[in-house]
């Protein structure tokens, strides 16, 4: 079975948009496992613009399932992923400014600086996962950086689906299976949706995680609208 890791940045964002602490995020990532995600996954930027770096802390005893970090390893990243030891840190090469994450690793160019860091969190007994584009040659020297997994970029897969070209899985495929062949863990992440997750399941039969926030809260706002408006209409009435 592939695990759902809900991303709850969206959450914060509301959040953060009128101060206080309504939507509570910890109340959230609590319900979100007793309804039956397997894992919940922050990833808090340099400028706090959504997830804080407090956030992690005060979930670290709320979650209960797997708890997964992701974001740029600087130091003070580092440092956060290392006091609270989750269940897996996915290591995303995101820029200070960027609005979401766009691009994976170059494993190439920055072979020496993952190993490092892959290398550390490892010592630590947390499993390390690398934000990946579907490339092939950015997997040939994993065995030398050590990582456990990769988080597979899903943008451009999601984007084709949309489009109807479904033929934009096959990368995502060849790379899951040289992946197998390496015996390195297959997650994915990053636009997936309830419209696109089911073929790109059926097609990755080695997927072991998908991370997903942005769709899924959206999802929410409209499938859980209904009862919501019955809900008031009942106590004004």
């Amino acid at each position: 079975m592939t695990k759902l890791s809900v991303n709850i940045n969206k959450i914060a964002t509301l959040r953060n948009a009128r101060g206080g602490n309504n939507p509570n995020l910890l109340e959230f990532a609590k319900k979100i496992q007793i309804f039956g995600a397997q894992g919940i996954t922050v990833h808090p930027r340099p400028d706090e613009r959504h997830i804080k770096y407090s956030d992690v802390y005060d979930l670290s005893p709320i979650v209960n399932t797997e708890f997964n970090i992701e974001g740029n390893p600087n130091e003070k990243f580092i440092k956060m992923v290392l006091d609270i030891k989750p269940t897996q840190v996915t290591l995303v090469p995101d820029g200070v400014n960027d609005i979401t994450s766009s691009s994976g690793w170059n494993t190439i160019k920055h072979e020496s600086f993952l190993t490092e860091v892959v290398g550390e969190f490892k010592r630590n007994n947390i499993r390390t996962s690398i934000f990946l584009n579907p490339e092939p040659k950015l997997i040939e020297n994993l065995h030398k950086i050590g990582t456990d997994r990769i988080e597979l970029y899903t943008e451009d897969y999601a984007v084709n689906y949309q489009q109807g070209n479904y033929s934009a899985i096959d990368p995502y495929v060849d790379c899951a299976k040289l992946l197998n062949q390496l015996n390195i863990g297959v997650n994915a992440g990053h636009d997936l949706s309830l419209e696109n997750i089911e073929f790109f399941k059926k097609k990755i039969n080695n997927l072991l995680e998908v991370s997903i926030g942005h769709a899924l809260i959206t999802e929410s706002l409209i499938m859980g609208l209904e009862s919501v408006i019955k809900y008031y209409l009942q106590k004004l009435s």
